[in-house]
Formats: C-alpha cells, structure tokens, sequence
C-alpha cells in the first residue's frame, strides 16, 4: 500500500506543491504555502439536502426588484463615494497607510450614527479603550449609543454583538482579529480569511452593516489574501501625504454605486472635516503674476479640481542636468521637454528644471499637458502669463493639442473660477497655441 503523501497549498492562488517552500512559486507571495493535510485518493460524497419552500429557486422575473435604501452617514463625503450611504447587511473595507486618519474618520461614522439614533459598536483590536476615549473627547465623538469593546479574540467579539445588538458594526482592525478555529498568527492568509468570512456572514444573516479597517503593504495593496477584496462589497481607499492635511477616499469596488467618485477631507486638531469645495486648495494666493505658473483643471472621479503647475528653469554646470518633479508623472515631464525642444525650439536640455502642483496634490492624467507645457516655456522665457488663463489639454509626440475627457465639467468649472479657456478640440498646433497665449491673445474654445 502506497504511503499517502502531503500537499501544500498557496493560500493566495491555489498553487500546490508537493513539498513545503517559503515563497509560492506562482503568485511569488511569501509564507502562503500552508500544509493541506494528506491525500487519501477518496473523494468524500456529498448528501443532498432537502429545500424548504421559503429558498427553493424561482424564477428571476419573479423576485422582488425593491431598491434597498442606503442610510447616511452623516458625512456628505463619505456618502458620496459610497454611493448615497450605508446598505444594511453591507460590509465595507476601509484601508490605507498608517497614519492616514482611518480610525479618525470612522470614528465621526460612528458618532454621527449613534446621535441619530443607531446603536454602534466599536472593535478596537489595536487600540486600548481607554485611548479611543481620549480620541473621541478630542474629536468630540462622545455619544451614549457609542459602545466600545477593545477586543481581539473573534469568538468574543461576536459575543459583544450578541449583547450589544447593535444596527452598525466597525471593527478597527480585521489583521488584528484573530480566531481559534484557524491556525496561524494574527494577520496571516487563513486568520485574516477566516475572520472575514464570519463578520461577513454575520452581515448577511442579521442585515448589519459593518465596516472594516484593512492595513496595507509597502507597496499599497490590501495586507492579506486576495480573497478579502472578493469577499466585501465596497473597497474604499484613503489617500493621503502625511505632509499635508488633504486627505482623498476613493472607491475601488462598490456593488451599490459609482466607483468614479471621490470625497475630499482635511484633517484638523479637531477631528477629519469636510472639504465639499477644494477648488481653493491647489492654488497659490499671490496678486502678481510669477513667471512658471500655469492653472490646469484636472479630474478627480467626476470632480473637476483646478490645479496649479508650477516650473522652474535654472542654468547649471553640473554635467548631467537635474530633473525634480513632485506631484505630477515624471515621464511626461521628459516627454514634454521633448516635444518643446524639437517642436517649438524651447531648448532647455543643459539647465535643471524642476515642476510640482500646489497643495501636494498628484497630477498623472494627460489633460495637465498642455498646462505643464506652458509652465515650463513662461519660465524659460521668464514671461508671467495671464492671471485669467486656465489650460487644458493633451500634448502628442507631433506637437498637436488633443481633446480631453470631461470637457463640459472642466470648461464649467473654469468658468466658475473667472479663467479663460485654453482647450483645444481641433488638433491645433503646440506652437500656435504658445505664440497666442504669449502675444496676449489667448484662445478661447
């Protein structure tokens, strides 16, 4: 009789390996690779199970079409991007750097629940209770329906839901949660699965909302298996540069709404506010006009937010010319000193040149093109350009102006603003377009 041998199985891909190794040899995910026990060459059969009348399948046209209701969070931001609220019975994955503000943000969840009138509880695994409470009187976040329970073991936190019975659940944080039915240390593949899959069928089973804070990697995914995205319904991610107060959330996934949207914060000393209108927030406040600026309107989701560019152009004798760019793509930075230099004669490859956005935000679309061209000639000329011009539009390698994305939103919101229009639907020449804006006649679309 044959010896029965051991498998060993990828927890992020199934991959399977007949010894143990460290690193998967598919996915090349490390320590993954978990011992599935022996196989026995018998496939274990399956009973059948009777179906009473309430869950035998009918027909599709035959189930109730009801839209369930979302319920505001209070947070008008925060609703936006969820896509008008909280679905009960939903579980939502919050995740993002450390220090970024996701306990701060939940936390104003929490509270602008429990005063209208929900029962909210509060799982903090990595925190004591003690100091979420300092956190909560800071951020004035004091409510009576508040619960709070410092918990790390799953089998007593769904006994705290047992007791409390609350109508909204926020656990901060699920890597931190681990499980005795599973092996593993905290934060593992199998902990961070099996805790996920109980708080989600908890969800569904009693239409409870809940919301769950994700850690992340180095490199800015979601800590754990891939599972955790597949299994919740909305995955939100909360941006932020620690040197800046501006904080955006996004939406990855969402099976109730929009995935294009985008909510703008501000932390404060007191708490996370609300930005509703950032229009202010990515430009300078400086009366005279400075040579190097130019304003852009770049598109955040379906929010159009005006940017400005900023360039530097300085003379250097160091043998290889420096290139510092902060808030925009770099490679098309190189792209455009390309396409200046051969296209309209701006030769600028002996000097340093240096161009970020004002207020930390990232700039990656193609529409800043046209707007970081410009900055980048008022600065080599050492000509200001008009206070009243906004441009917009996509630079190609044959020095043509193309149409952008969204140009209503964008034309609207310069508008808005009091700026000219530069946006150019007709494949006008870069040239063309530069000798206008600097004889003083800009061109209007």
């Amino acid at each position: 009789m044959a010896r029965p041998t051991t498998d060993y199985r990828c927890s992020e891909c199934g991959w399977t390996t007949v010894k143990w190794v460290g690193r998967c040899g598919e996915c090349q995910s490390w320590g993954t690779v978990v011992e599935t026990g022996a196989a026995t060459g018998i496939l274990r059969g399956v009973n059948a199970v009777r179906i009473g009348d309430d869950r035998v399948a009918r027909p599709i046209t035959a189930v109730d079409a009801a839209e369930v209701a979302h319920w505001p969070t209070g947070i008008a931001e925060f609703d936006r991007v969820l896509g008008g609220g909280i679905v009960p019975g939903a579980t939502v994955l919050l995740s993002g750097e450390p220090g970024v503000g996701k306990s701060t943000l939940l936390l104003a969840v929490a509270s602008r629940a429990a005063a209208s009138g929900q029962r909210v509880l509060y799982v903090t695994a990595e925190e004591s209770a003690s100091q979420v409470r300092l956190r909560a009187g800071r951020t004035g976040a004091l409510r009576d329906n508040l619960y709070l329970a410092a918990e790390t073991d799953l089998a007593t936190v769904l006994g705290q839901i047992d007791q409390v019975k609350p109508q909204l659940l926020i656990v901060d944080s699920v890597q931190t949660v681990s499980s005795s039915l599973s092996e593993g240390l905290a934060g593992g593949p199998s902990q961070v699965r099996e805790v996920a899959a109980t708080l989600i069928r908890v969800s569904k089973e009693r239409n409870l909302p809940v919301l769950l804070v994700g850690h992340v990697t180095k490199d800015g995914s979601i800590a754990g298996p891939r599972l955790l995205e597949h299994l919740v319904d909305v995955v939100c991610q909360f941006e932020g540069d620690r040197h800046t107060s501006l904080r955006f959330i996004r939406a990855h996934k969402n099976r109730f709404g929009p995935t294009d949207e985008v909510g703008c914060f501000e932390m404060t000393g007191d708490g996370i506010a609300e930005v509703a209108d950032p229009s202010g927030l990515f430009l300078s406040h400086t009366r005279q006009p400075v040579s190097g600026t130019c304003v852009t309107v770049a598109m955040e989701g379906r929010r159009p937010l005006p940017v400005e560019i900023q360039a530097l152009i300085v003379p250097t004798t160091a043998p290889q010319p420096r290139r510092v760019v902060n808030g925009v793509d770099s490679s098309r930075v190189a792209m455009l000193l390309a396409v200046l230099g051969q296209r309209v004669g701006e030769r600028v490859a002996e000097k340093d040149v240096y161009v970020s956005t004002v207020g930390g935000i990232r700039v990656t679309e193609p529409g800043a093109d046209l707007a970081i061209a410009l900055a980048l000639c008022s600065a080599a000329r050492d000509e200001p350009l008009p206070s009243t011009l906004a441009a917009v539009g996509e630079i190609s390698l044959a020095g043509e102006i193309r149409a952008v994305s969204n140009a209503k939103q964008r034309t609207a919101e310069i508008r808005r603003l009091g700026f000219s229009t530069v946006i150019d639907a007709s494949s006008e020449l870069l040239t063309t377009a530069i000798a206008r804006v600097f004889e003083g006649e800009p061109a209007r679309f």
